[in-house]
């Protein structure tokens, strides 16, 4: 177990292009302000031509294959961010004000950043889910909730690097563990099995949200009695953009939850 442990801890946090990585505003890729508007800006507009574009039908026979292994991808790509932030915290001397509020001169280099930065590309990675639902033609599936969280979580981790936003590990290893157990569902049903826990994926969700806005209590408690945290201005956007999505995913929660009583209701009469 030890030898498994120290594998990890080298792999995940101490391998020298996580140690001593570095991000750099202009020269790490997707660094630049005019990447990020480029990126959102096409995902924004092909998700709006494609969805209202006649595109053959693939068929399930090669429309579910694609989709477990663009599940399986970011199944194990999320288990590892998550991991490799969770050791890269617990391999420092515990100081719960340091992981919640990093000091103001705080630098954008080392294991934390290293792994906000895969982080900040794999929400990229995700636009393939948009992509994904319009070639199954689900479109019920193409919801609001779904195209602004897409587009405009990219914005939010770019802010965690450009502002060294303060709270972003724990941030990440919540939304990475999340999304471990949502895209192991979404694998699942790819390969025809459908579990009985859809409503697990929203709650967890939610659950996310309410413990982010409770953690940053303790993170404004530390910033406004102490000499600051770092990345304030990223914090508040990050914020607004949690505080708008609990609002939309309790309302795609009661929503779907009622219409399902109502079949249960009507299979039922």
């Amino acid at each position: 177990m030890d030898g498994v442990y120290s594998s990890l801890q080298y792999w995940l946090v101490n391998h020298p292009k996580i140690l001593y990585f570095r991000w750099t505003e202009g020269q790490t890729l997707g660094s630049t302000p005019l990447f990020l508007a480029m990126t959102v800006l096409t995902y924004l507009s092909f998700t709006f031509l494609l969805s209202r574009t006649p595109l053959p039908s693939l068929g399930t026979h090669i429309l579910k294959p694609i989709t477990a292994v663009h599940s399986l991808t970011l199944f194990l790509l999320s288990l590892i961010m998550a991991l490799g932030c969770i050791l890269s915290i617990i391999s420092r001397p515990f100081s719960l004000n340091h992981i919640i509020c990093f000091p103001p001169n705080t630098l954008p280099t080392g294991p934390f950043f290293f792994w906000a930065n895969i982080f900040y590309l794999s929400k990229i990675l995700e636009f393939i889910d948009t992509l994904l639902i319009i070639l199954s033609k689900s479109k019920q599936r193409l919801t609001f909730l779904h195209v602004y969280h897409h587009g405009t979580v990219v914005v939010m981790c770019y802010l965690w690097l450009h502002t060294r936003q303060s709270l972003f590990p724990v941030a990440l290893v919540t939304n990475a563990t999340v999304h471990v157990i949502m895209y192991f569902y979404y694998l699942l049903c790819a390969m025809g099995i459908r579990p009985k826990w859809k409503r697990l994926v929203t709650n967890c969700q939610i659950v996310q949200f309410v413990f982010s806005f409770l953690v940053s209590v303790l993170m404004l408690y530390y910033h406004f009695t102490g000499f600051g945290c770092s990345g304030i201005w990223g914090w508040c956007f990050n914020a607004v953009f949690n505080a708008s999505l609990l609002a939309l995913f309790v309302d795609f929660h009661g929503k779907s939850y009622a219409n399902r009583k109502v079949v249960d209701k009507d299979k039922s009469s």
